[in-house]
């Protein structure tokens, strides 16, 4: 069975595609083709090449990962039922049902932050008592919890619009909003890792991260109701906002894996849940793919970003706080990489250092907009 699999694995991509992966396909370029045909004459032509190089993305992702096949499209559905409820009429997300208590963004992130909490307890209570049951509990949850983050983030962008046009915006653009896609991009690479090295005993790890974000998120939206959607200021007027801010997340939702990974990986080697965890290597092997993934997309974001600054502020680089704890963060990263790779490091120094890591990633993230003023601080709390 293992020699099949490894036979098929090894077969020219096109010939490993199936019916199910070509009727994706078609989907994806059905839904992209009706959006320009809707939105063309709103687009200009860098926006029409992110919406085109968006729909070739999501086919590859799904032709790749198997279980985006269906996610993505669920979401999207249950986003299009959102928007048919509205009725083009944003007063609806205050008197209709399934718009106040389920459809609407604000509801359906609520119901993220719910599943998320329930998928860690399950994910936890799993991992101590053994029980594989509880285990994919925590998975289904954590996919439940996916599902209702990224159609949340659809209706957002839908409801920016019925505002006013003026306002309509991708949901990116703020602490709240980057924090629900933090938690969604998170969720959703730890899934992929969890089923590529069957190891559900790593989510108990994963899901505090993600729930501490969602504490933030729900702190953030009763104490400061920043929840509301706002105007872009200008600053985040650009068509750069769409590619910078999602790659550079996807960089720091790897981070935050591999963090909480190397404190895993921690206890094992100390022999703290030594027999209830995935062995040591597992852990290390999957602190490493983060990693690399996590310093791929932070690398390209910090690119675009530069080439966002030159287009707005006329220069590549400035040396504000931001883009300096930026390069940081980056350099951190590259010498992680190349201990590993060159040096051939593993275990504990490597674990160690994963997890400071993840406070020198939430200081560049957070703390500079909280404690430096620059040209980035339009992001602060």
């Amino acid at each position: 069975m293992e020699l099949a699999h490894a036979s098929f694995s090894q077969q020219p991509l096109l010939k490993r595609l199936n019916l199910a992966d070509w009727l994706y396909a078609l989907l994806v370029l059905g839904a992209a083709v009706y959006s320009y045909a809707l939105y063309n004459h709103y687009m200009d032509g860098y926006e029409q090449a992110i919406l085109a190089g968006s729909a070739l993305g999501l086919i590859g992702l799904g032709w790749f990962w198997k279980s985006w096949r269906w996610f993505f499209p669920l979401a999207g559905c249950i986003s299009l039922l959102a928007i048919q409820v509205y009725q083009h009429e944003l007063a609806r997300g205050q008197t209709a049902f399934l718009l106040k208590y389920m459809l609407s963004s604000q509801s359906s992130i609520m119901w993220m932050c719910t599943l998320f909490f329930l998928a860690a307890f399950s994910y936890w209570i799993g991992l101590l008592t053994r029980s594989d049951t509880l285990n994919r509990m925590g998975t289904g949850l954590t996919w439940a919890a996916s599902v209702m983050g990224l159609a949340g983030l659809f209706t957002r962008w839908y409801e920016s619009y019925l505002i006013s046009p003026d306002i309509g915006h991708i949901p990116v653009s703020n602490l709240y909003e980057v924090f629900v896609l933090f938690t969604l991009i998170t969720s959703l690479m730890y899934l992929y890792y969890e089923a590529k090295y069957a190891a559900r005993q790593m989510g108990a790890f994963v899901l505090l991260v993600i729930c501490a974000s969602v504490g933030f998120i729900l702190w953030y939206t009763f104490d400061r109701q920043a929840h509301e959607i706002q105007p872009l200021i200008p600053a985040l007027q650009s068509w750069w906002m769409k590619i910078h801010v999602p790659a550079n997340f996807v960089g720091y939702g790897a981070f935050a894996i591999a963090a909480m990974l190397g404190i895993a990986e921690l206890l094992s080697l100390k022999g703290w849940l030594k027999d209830k965890l995935p062995p040591a290597e597992v852990l290390d092997e999957v602190m490493y793919k983060a990693i690399a993934v996590g310093f791929l997309f932070f690398t390209i974001a910090t690119i675009l970003g530069a080439m966002w600054a030159a287009d707005a502020w006329g220069g590549y680089w400035s040396w504000d706080p931001k883009e300096t704890w930026a390069l940081i963060v980056w350099l951190n990263y590259a010498a992680w990489l190349h201990i590993r790779l060159v040096k051939g490091w593993r275990g504990a120094p490597l674990a160690w250092w994963a997890v400071v890591g993840l406070f020198v990633t939430s200081f560049a993230f957070l703390g500079v907009n909280m404690f430096l003023a620059g040209l980035h601080s339009y992001g602060g709390l």
